[in-house]
């Protein structure tokens, strides 16, 4: 039996995203929740959490883009190309962030305001551009002789928008319950109370994509409810809410403890799941597959060898540095 190698690099560059949702995703939380949180010391607290952290969970932002340009170079072309304002905004986002998330901790009491707001800003801009980028591409790419004929800005759409609110709020439930998991005291209460909302939010912005993309899409419609497709996809909207009572029913008790994270996790995971149910197997929505995108079968083994030698590194480098920095972070303690 021979090793299907561009699935097995699909599998690679699915895992690294979706590693990247899970770990930088509440880290921007953090961030786009900074504006509700008024009290210097409690916002000190929420960026120390992740202090130790934040600069290597992007690392798989990096796995999955290289992993992309080497696997699959025709579909890291179309998308570069067809999205390259959106992932220019979230890179410049991303930047900015990571800027202001050192140089608060430098800054005097003058200059603090400052960081803040640029820390707010470059979280959200990053966040909500993803989301932009997620929602041109399950709307898929027009292509003409195998190029992209849509135009500098046919990214932009009203699902594209509400797209990108839906990655702003789930990565500001990501962000809610990692407080929640890291924080005691006030702060903690304060995440508990924000957390109801939000959740509440995500699920209408999860509802309004589910319902929305196969109105627009027949491919999409005909993926989940044809017979027997809908039998075994039926699990998934089920598990959705069964996670999100999980999560409200979590937030009630006086230490929650990681319940609530976990559950927030879970609701990423299968809003991933759903997003690859839609779109499999093409790469490049409606048409291009990631058979017809692959690179030649020489240089997908070359590359995957070196994948299969880095994940684990990655893994157990991240899982140290959780390992190491876990439990309560308290006001006055933390990274400096």
């Amino acid at each position: 039996m021979t090793l299907d190698l561009p699935l097995a690099w699909m599998l690679v560059i699915g895992f690294a995203v979706m590693m990247y949702v899970v770990t930088d995703g509440f880290d921007l939380g953090i961030g786009i929740l900074f504006p509700f949180v008024k009290d210097e010391a409690h916002r000190d607290t929420m960026v120390n959490t992740v202090a130790p952290v934040w600069d290597g969970n992007e690392t798989w932002l990096v796995l999955g883009g290289a992993g992309l340009l080497a696997a699959f170079p025709k579909a890291y072309a179309l998308l570069l190309t067809s999205f390259y304002v959106p992932l220019l905004l979230m890179l410049v986002g991303l930047i900015w962030r990571g800027v202001s998330f050192e140089f608060r901790f430098k800054a005097d009491e003058s200059h603090k305001p400052f960081w803040d707001k640029a820390f707010v800003i470059g979280s959200v801009v990053a966040a909500f551009f993803q989301g932009m980028a997620l929602g041109a591409f399950i709307q898929g790419i027009e292509l003409v002789d195998g190029r992209a004929v849509g135009g500098v800005f046919a990214w932009l759409s009203a699902f594209s928008v509400v797209s990108g609110v839906g990655v702003v709020l789930a990565y500001a439930l990501l962000g809610a319950t990692w407080l929640v998991l890291k924080t005691e005291g006030e702060l903690q209460h304060a995440m508990k109370r924000m957390t109801r909302p939000i959740t509440f939010g995500v699920l209408l912005m999860i509802a309004a994509i589910s319902i929305w993309s196969p109105l627009a899409h027949p491919a999409i419609a005909d993926r989940w409810f044809s017979f027997p497709n809908i039998v075994w996809f039926a699990p998934v909207p089920v598990l959705v809410l069964g996670s999100a009572w999980m999560l409200l029913r979590a937030i009630e008790h006086r230490e929650p403890g990681a319940t609530p994270f976990v559950c927030a996790l879970l609701l990423m995971f299968l809003g991933y799941t759903g997003f690859v149910i839609s779109i499999w197997p093409n790469i490049v929505p409606p048409s291009l597959s990631i058979w017809q995108a692959a690179a030649p079968d020489r240089s997908l083994g070359f590359t995957l060898v070196g994948a299969v030698l880095i994940i684990p590194m990655i893994l157990a480098y991240s899982g140290w540095s959780y390992y190491v920095f876990r439990g309560k972070v308290k006001a006055g303690e933390g990274y400096h």
